[in-house]
């Protein structure tokens, strides 16, 4: 076979995996987010417990991850339902 026969041959192929992959995770894919923001919501719980007064005897592994942890803080916490942050040192509204 020539190489231009190969390159169809691929560009075939991926164009068939593709769409198996659109056809089987396509009507999955919302559930997958909402599996995956509820992670991330149980994950900052795990961070922040500590500072929300919950007593956490990994307090000391997860202080190092509060950074990692600032960005989505407003979005988990109104999502959480609380209207201002609960935290003092985290002011993002």
């Amino acid at each position: 076979m020539t190489s231009s026969r190969w390159a169809r041959l691929r560009s075939r192929w991926r164009a068939f995996t593709r769409g198996l992959e659109e056809f089987y995770a396509g009507p999955y894919r919302k559930t997958f987010a909402v599996a995956r923001r509820d992670e991330d919501d149980h994950f900052m719980l795990v961070v922040l417990a500590e500072s929300l007064g919950v007593p956490d005897p990994a307090a000391y592994y997860t202080a190092e991850l509060l950074p990692a942890v600032y960005d989505d803080f407003h979005e988990w916490h109104t999502r959480a339902g609380m209207e201002r942050s609960p935290l003092d040192h985290i002011s993002c509204c």
